[in-house]
């Protein structure tokens, strides 16, 4: 599916932010937990953040839809996103916007490591991110209280009988563009926001847990707007989460997919190990993208492609981030946009560049 939509505006958050305290009591080892299970949180984030979607613009779209299930939507807030947040002068302090979050972004604190905090670029409404307090690094492996407090979100949500897909870009190819680590939550509702009456469209990283695909990768083909994507052209790793998984069992599913997918870049000699790496920085570039249901981890071999347009002029490099693994596909501008909805081969080779080929004949999946 295509989506063209301008960018989602934000809310005023300090009724949600007191709401929230108040509605909690404050325990050093629950505060976390109570506050994601209150049902306050929930509802009051959605009315506050909600807002943004007063201001939304109808969407135009046009119905293209894969058997993967990708989006393609223009999102122009990436147009405006800072491309690098280095000083121009080597001897100034990089700005870091999670040092110190503007209150009208600010969500509420989750202690004892991490925060919430609206995204400045929000891509689609209600776009929020979990960053860290305390500067760490965004291309170091996460850690078990990061997952913990990811999950939590997941299951804020779930509890409450919506979804949120998550997702973690990390490593020069990967989309990332801040070295603070975060994680980014775009609400599934919102995703859908803009399909067309009766156009079925599911988060990918849970299609591809439930149904993995047995055909080999082949060219996309567009028939009365139907694009056909047999599997994806990529290597992904994917796990099941149990019901009420513990932090334990979420970090053990997290490393053992990274672990995999350093052993299949490394054999595959896409890239080599960061030099003079810590032990627990990743010597990869990859997306992570999961739900409550579904861990999907995709090893990245560059961050997007230039592609031509029907005129012979280059566009781009069209770069995606981890909303592939959620089956959306963004663009910042209009001609990126008129290129890939007009050309779907060249979706395609996108697709085929980001990441490392696929090393069975299970359309990537290992």
């Amino acid at each position: 599916m295509l989506f063209k939509t301008s960018s989602p505006r934000h809310g005023n958050l300090k009724k949600f932010t007191s709401t929230c305290k108040e509605a909690v009591s404050i325990r050093p080892r629950e505060w976390r937990s109570d506050l994601l299970r209150n049902s306050c949180f929930h509802s009051t984030m959605r009315r506050t953040t909600g807002m943004r979607r007063n201001v939304h613009p109808s969407i135009k779209s046009v119905s293209i839809l894969t058997a993967v299930q990708f989006q393609l939507r223009f999102s122009p807030a990436l147009a405006n996103k800072p491309k690098s947040n280095k000083p121009k002068n080597p001897s100034s302090k990089p700005f870091d916007p999670f040092e110190s979050p503007p209150a009208g972004l600010f969500i509420t604190s989750l202690p004892p490591s991490h925060f919430l905090v609206l995204n400045k670029f929000p891509v689609i409404p209600d776009h929020f991110i979990l960053a860290t307090k305390d500067f760490k690094q965004q291309t170091d492996l996460l850690e078990k209280d990061d997952l913990e407090a990811a999950y939590a979100c997941l299951k804020a949500y779930k509890d409450n009988g919506e979804e949120l897909f998550g997702f973690f870009n990390s490593g020069d190819h990967s989309g990332a563009s801040q070295p603070h680590r975060h994680i980014q939550f775009l609400p599934v509702e919102s995703m859908r926001s803009g399909t067309e009456a009766g156009a079925k469209w599911n988060v990918l990283a849970d299609n591809l847990v439930k149904e993995p695909r047995t055909g080999m990768w082949q060219h996309a083909r567009c028939v009365a707007n139907l694009l056909t994507i047999l599997a994806l052209p990529f290597s992904y790793f994917s796990a099941q989460v149990p019901e009420n998984a513990s932090a334990a069992e979420v970090y053990r599913i997290y490393t053992d997919l990274h672990g995999r997918a350093c052993q299949l870049v490394k054999s595959a000699g896409n890239d080599s190990p960061t030099t003079n790496a810590s032990s627990e920085e990743s010597p990869i570039s990859y997306n992570l993208g999961f739900t409550d249901r579904a861990f999907v981890l995709c090893p990245r071999a560059s961050e997007g492609l230039e592609v031509q347009s029907s005129a012979g002029k280059t566009v781009g490099p069209i770069a995606l981030n981890g909303t592939v693994l959620g089956g959306t596909l963004l663009v910042k501008s209009e001609e990126e946009w008129d290129v890939l909805r007009n050309d779907e081969s060249k979706l395609t080779a996108i697709l085929q560049a980001i990441g490392v080929p696929p090393a069975t004949d299970h359309g990537g999946r290992l």
